[in-house]
């Protein structure tokens, strides 16, 4: 919740949350922003809902319908006036391919100002295929999960579907590196 307070996140906008499980980020977004205004995918609605059940303070503040089931990024249901989404600790589970998909598919979204993510990075090409012990000590894999990316990869894929990235500084558990992507037009 921090990290999208510091982005400029108000009560007034729309966050979706990609791969929100239980609600963890959900049980404080809910609270914050103004009724209706939060969104959640994931591959498990019923984890979602046992969220919505045992997470939030007042459970009335947010619809179960906002609670969307989406295992392939294709946002489904989602509305349009989405402002900000975050997608924190999905892609280091999945292939740099997922990460094109919902970067493409986010796209979509008009009203889309800032997507957060983040991911395991890989120092540069020799370590890319190796396991990579990150800082925090978790090791990463070219080939399996928790997988790493290279930075340049990332930066491809975000351009190739229309974004700007960067990258920031802040220390994220396990080691993960947190990117914000703006639309590139």
């Amino acid at each position: 919740m921090a990290v999208l307070l510091e982005t400029g996140l108000k009560p007034h906008h729309q966050l979706l949350d990609i791969g929100a499980g239980s609600l963890r980020l959900g049980c404080k977004a809910v609270d914050y922003l103004e009724p209706g205004h939060y969104w959640a995918t994931d591959a498990s609605r019923e984890i979602m809902l046992a969220g919505h059940a045992a997470e939030l303070s007042d459970p009335a503040r947010l619809n179960p319908d906002h609670l969307i089931l989406d295992r392939d990024f294709s946002f489904p249901g989602v509305p349009p006036v989405i402002t900000h989404a975050i997608a924190f600790a999905v892609f280091p589970h999945l292939r740099l391919a997922r990460l094109q998909t919902a970067l493409t598919n986010l796209r979509s979204f008009p009203a889309l100002e800032k997507l957060l993510f983040t991911v395991f990075l890989a120092p540069d090409l020799i370590f890319a295929a190796l396991p990579f012990r990150q800082r925090d000590g978790v090791v990463t894999h070219g080939g399996k999960a928790p997988y790493h990316l290279l930075a340049e990869d990332i930066q491809d894929v975000a351009v190739g579907t229309g974004w700007h990235i960067a990258r920031s500084e802040t220390l994220l558990p396990r080691g993960q590196v947190l990117f914000t992507a703006t639309p590139a037009n």
